[in-house]
């Protein structure tokens, strides 16, 4: 039957979303999937993309990312103050955007304002059965 691959398939969708959306993130930031895809050309590789939503002066726990993530962060509105490894701190501005190394270390994900909102688009290049994306550090 056909039901059975599509539930399949939302489940285990659902399973990566779940841990993207809920590992790491701190009170406050609001964590949205957006897009999940295998890649074709790629065997064992998923393209995993996540919304997060910070209100003013919210912050995500410092957090590491999943041994195979390649991330690509965009900043879709305000600003978010971000540190990766062992690097400065940074503010990224609406339209600008950064990269992050596989098992990279977020110590710093913040709104880089007290007053005014930030949204930031998180783009996953991980392996396919990651489904671990962030990780609170503890």
């Amino acid at each position: 039957m056909i039901i059975r691959p599509i539930l399949t398939g939302f489940c285990a969708t659902a399973a990566i979303f779940a841990s993207a959306s809920a590992a790491a993130h701190g009170p406050g930031d609001i964590v949205k999937p957006n897009f999940e895809q295998t890649i074709p050309n790629l065997p064992g590789k998923s393209l995993v993309a996540v919304e997060v939503e910070y209100p003013p002066g919210a912050a995500s726990l410092p957090h590491v990312h999943a041994k195979s993530a390649f991330i690509y962060a965009y900043v879709v509105s305000g600003a978010v103050e971000s540190k990766v490894n062992d690097g400065d701190v940074h503010v990224y501005r609406a339209g600008e955007s950064w990269s992050e190394p596989p098992g990279a270390s977020h110590p710093v994900s913040r709104n880089a304002s007290k007053t005014q909102p930030a949204k930031l688009l998180a783009v996953f290049v991980v392996d396919s059965n990651d489904k671990e994306l962030t990780t609170p550090v503890r």
